[in-house]
């Protein structure tokens, strides 16, 4: 498995440093969460592209609690470009009580940027997922699609928080050459 570039790091570190606020002005995290609920295997059905996802297809999340109770994150996806997989393991860590989803990741050391749940649906089966703004947008799942009517509500509930979601782009799930 390839090691992921200085520019994957660097990248994500403009992303952490650059964290001043939490979580996009209109947008709730979602509550009362059950972090075990979550915990698991979720594929990444669309996003905002940027640069440290950018050729990523395939791309899943994994979550896992760890002994101290933060949780640990492995981010997973296929570059079609290089033709090779590609991962990042980070930390999550709750920014306040443990029953909302308003948490903050990091890939890079001390340096956290925000990750929080807006909504979900299907008894934690489908998630939409808020980054520190409106430039971070994430639709997951725990298959490799989504319903249309699941769909349909999250790109609503992105709407209303701000989101431009004519920006999404919608992950493909297939074979790997």
């Amino acid at each position: 498995m390839k090691k992921l570039s200085k520019l994957y790091w660097i990248a994500i570190l403009g992303l952490t440093i650059t964290a001043c606020q939490s979580i996009p002005k209109a947008a709730t995290p979602y509550h009362p969460f059950e972090l075990e609920k979550y915990m698991g295997k979720w594929y990444e059905i669309a996003r905002f592209d940027f640069k440290f996802e950018e050729n990523l297809n395939n791309t899943t999340a994994t979550y896992s609690i760890k002994e101290n109770g933060d949780v640990k994150v492995i981010n997973r996806g296929y570059n079609y470009v290089e033709k090779e997989w590609e991962e990042a393991v980070g930390t999550a860590k709750f920014r306040d009580s443990s029953n909302v989803a308003a948490l903050k990741v990091s890939f890079f050391g001390p340096f956290y940027s925000g990750y929080n749940v807006v909504a979900l649906e299907g008894d934690y089966q489908y998630a939409l997922v808020a980054g520190k703004d409106t430039d971070y947008l994430w639709i997951l799942s725990r298959t490799t699609s989504l319903p249309d009517s699941v769909k349909t509500k999250f790109l609503e509930v992105a709407t209303d928080i701000g989101y431009d979601t004519s920006r999404l782009i919608w992950v493909e799930h297939g074979e790997v050459e």
